[in-house]
């Protein structure tokens, strides 16, 4: 029983991070109606910035510099999406795509063979909890993950960026005559979605993993099957499918021993199986939207 609370724990721990990157996507997608792929880079970039600037300026000065070199880059990203002659989304996206493999290939070439540290506080510390023996580090991901995940509700609900935001995302044509600016809604949107992505990566690349190196950009794939889980227009779709993702990977990881018929490393397989099996009962996620056709 005490290692099933110990996992359960730590895949809450870790469903909250990933819902922090579900979030980023989902952000995106609903004030452009764009997948970016290039979320990884992005990532990438407010991460590396954390770890080469940490030393020197202590951790919370550079995870803010890292946000906001996160969030710049998304909104080039967005600027050069929006300089292409089209509106068809799959090209959009499929330049996003683009764009990822040129900035994963230069931030690589920079990181090169190393292996950066965050400069986080709670480093490799762990503390006892419920019986349970958890790092810091998750419980830190925990807090700042709810924190910052009801402060995205709040604004999503409550202020007047959400409303047009919301507005925007349902009806694009009527909010325009209403004139809401779809320039700053598309900015704005992409901003939040690369600050996401900065603190959700800075919390994958702490412990227990050993911290940043040039493949950590491929870790915002897993937020790819939470917000298909979730749905990938529904902001609490992408808190719920996080949340799912990381309890099943936790636990396959922590009874592999168990499992081992299944094949090493089933645990990073696991979140795919499961949105395999609700794609095949429900396409449009656990809360998205279901599409409408007219006949």
């Amino acid at each position: 029983m005490v290692k099933a609370l110990q996992l359960l724990l730590l895949g809450v721990s870790l469903g909250a991070v990933y819902a922090l990157l579900a979030l980023g996507f989902v952000a995106i997608y609903k004030g452009t109606k764009v997948i970016n792929l290039a979320q990884g880079s992005i990532l990438l970039i407010g991460v590396y910035a954390v770890a080469v600037l940490s030393p020197r300026t202590g951790f919370l000065t550079a995870l803010a510099l890292g946000v906001v070199a996160a969030a710049v880059a998304a909104i080039v990203v967005e600027r050069l999406a929006a300089a292409a002659r089209t509106h068809d989304h799959l090209v959009l996206t499929i330049l996003t795509l683009g764009v990822d493999v040129l900035l994963a290939t230069e931030l690589a070439r920079r990181i090169g063979s190393r292996v950066l540290t965050m400069g986080d506080p709670w480093g490799d510390r762990r503390v006892e909890f419920l019986g349970t023996v958890l790092p810091q580090a998750r419980i830190a991901a925990t807090v700042c993950g709810v924190l910052i995940i009801a402060v995205f509700f709040l604004v999503f609900r409550k202020t007047d960026f959400g409303v047009r935001m919301r507005a925007s995302a349902d009806d694009p044509r009527t909010a325009a005559l209403m004139g809401i600016d779809q320039r700053k809604v598309a900015l704005a949107s992409w901003a939040i979605g690369g600050a996401l992505a900065c603190v959700a990566g800075v919390f994958l690349a702490g412990y227990p993993n050993p911290g940043l190196d040039s493949h950590s950009g491929l870790i915002a794939l897993n937020a790819i099957p939470a917000i298909i889980i979730g749905g990938l227009d529904s902001i609490e779709g992408a808190v719920l499918g996080g949340l799912v993702v990381g309890v099943a990977q936790t636990l396959v990881e922590g009874n592999s021993a168990s499992l081992h018929f299944l094949g090493e490393g089933f645990g990073t397989v696991a979140p795919y199986v499961v949105m395999v099996l609700v794609l095949l009962w429900r396409p449009s996620g656990l809360l998205g939207s279901k599409e409408m056709n007219r006949v």
